[in-house]
């Protein structure tokens, strides 16, 4: 278990002391894509939902829930965000919408968490909004496309 910061010597959950580490800028990217009835995208991307836009509620609650993370994540540290940014992908073909979140921070730990957080609440609140007329919608392909900042320096998923 030595690889895996979230457990002590004893194998026990804790929280990982960041004290010492220093604070840089650090980003993640993350996406996740919803695929759904091609007269539900419609709906959407006209903008004919009853309760309004959708992606644009979605894209509140997605940034609402980067900054909730750490409440919750059991073992995630709150941190101060500097930037959130979520944008949208249309895709009529798949009858999809991938959804990109770009988490900032300067701290002492990282912030993949808060996008993959964002990703996933953003997403359903899609699926919230439109389960009345398409109840077989599917989320999928939730991942960190890239990390940057900190002691591990910059990934990127291949």
């Amino acid at each position: 278990m030595s690889d895996l910061t979230h457990f002590n010597q004893q194998g026990h959950a804790h929280m990982v002391d960041v004290g010492d580490k220093d604070i840089t800028r650090r980003i993640a990217i993350a996406t996740g894509t919803i695929t759904m009835q091609a007269d539900t995208l419609q709906m959407i991307t006209e903008g004919k939902h009853k309760k309004g836009d959708v992606l644009g509620i979605a894209r509140v609650a997605g940034i609402m829930a980067s900054k909730r993370t750490s409440d919750l994540i059991p073992l995630c540290h709150p941190i101060g965000l500097t930037h959130v940014d979520v944008s949208y992908v249309i895709d009529t073909t798949e009858s999809a919408i991938s959804c990109e979140v770009r988490t900032e921070t300067r701290s002492q730990t990282g912030v993949e968490m808060e996008a993959l957080t964002a990703v996933q609440v953003a997403l359903l609140t899609i699926y919230d909004m439109c389960k009345a007329v398409d109840r077989g919608m599917c989320m999928t392909n939730v991942r960190l496309l890239e990390k940057q900042g900190g002691k591990s320096g910059h990934w990127t998923a291949e």
